[in-house]
């Protein structure tokens, strides 16, 4: 919860139970921590992904039905946008990214501006080698500031450690800074700036940014069974 661009409350989600159970009642009893009656809730921000299929859909299914309800306005956030702002540094580029499983890791590289991130290329589910290609490619020979929740995942790759053995210029001695994993404040800061600009998103155009299909879709557009595969 952010008020005047200041962190009131955070409550993670740290137990086994399903976010879609447990969701709700987090949000009353942080609401309750604040001291914030939910009346008082101006602009509601959610993370659009990329992220976990159920978590992101729960949560953007929820302030749906708030605003509609309410007719207040919404503010979606990229995940990797808000990770992205936690690097600190002076570097041309950050490259945010975070587990996908399956060996692979949800990425993007933004151009620092003149006190903004702007994307270059889309966001992407991609092997850590590849996604750090890309980067490097992206940036064209300027330094990179590397930032992660799960920094192992591009530190245990050989593309990382033959780019750690070159020279400066090329890259070498650059590192990853670790993130915490609970990424509810800096979607809420980044959310809390964009709803000062004003850039809201009309509830029926909200939608999530998966950036991979689920294994649903994979088996059904396939035709295979899902539960035998």
């Amino acid at each position: 919860m952010v008020r005047d661009g200041v962190v009131l409350h955070v409550l993670a989600h740290d137990t086994s139970e399903d976010y879609s159970v447990w969701l709700l009642p987090a949000i009353a009893r942080l609401l309750d921590a604040a001291g914030v009656a939910f009346s008082d809730v101006d602009v509601y921000i959610a993370a659009a992904g990329p992220g976990s299929f159920t978590g992101v859909r729960v949560g953007l299914t929820t302030v749906k039905a708030w605003a509609e309800v309410t007719g207040k306005p919404i503010v979606s956030v990229s995940r990797l946008e808000a990770l992205a702002t936690l690097a600190a540094g002076s570097q041309p580029f950050v490259a945010a990214f975070a587990n996908a499983q399956r060996r692979q890791v949800y990425g993007a590289v933004y151009r620092r501006g003149n006190g903004s991130l702007d994307r270059v290329g889309e966001e992407s589910v991609i092997a850590p080698d590849k996604f750090l290609a890309f980067a490097v490619e992206t940036a064209a020979g300027h330094s990179i500031q590397w930032i992660s929740p799960d920094p192992e995942m591009l530190l245990e790759t050989e593309a990382w450690r033959a780019r750690q053995s070159v020279g400066a210029h090329q890259g070498g001695g650059e590192i990853v800074l670790a993130a915490s994993p609970i990424l509810a404040p800096p979607i809420g800061l980044l959310g809390y700036r964009l709803a000062q600009g004003k850039r809201f998103t009309d509830p029926l155009a909200l939608d999530a940014n998966y950036v991979r299909r689920s294994d649903a879709e994979v088996f059904w557009k396939d035709g295979r069974d899902p539960i035998t595969k």
